[in-house]
């Protein structure tokens, strides 16, 4: 997966992972990347990852493998 610029997005593999890890995972990765796939299945992921996205302004879509895109305005 690669963003508008030609580098790939790090991938944040949170599957299996109960909340609030994925977002804590999310949140480690943000510091490193600037663009980053987030694969979690906890239901409450989605709860918790919209607040983290919104706190930090960053930007937030569905991506089409079942995560979430995540980009740093």
């Amino acid at each position: 997966m690669t963003n508008e610029a030609g580098a790939a997005a790090r991938v944040v593999d949170a599957r299996g992972m109960r909340c609030p890890w994925p977002a804590l995972r999310l949140a480690r990765a943000m510091r490193e990347a600037a663009d980053v796939l987030l694969l979690a299945d906890d239901p409450q992921a989605a709860r918790e990852v919209a607040a983290l996205a919104g706190e930090q302004g960053w930007t937030l879509t569905d991506d089409a493998e079942g995560g979430w895109r995540v980009r740093r305005d």
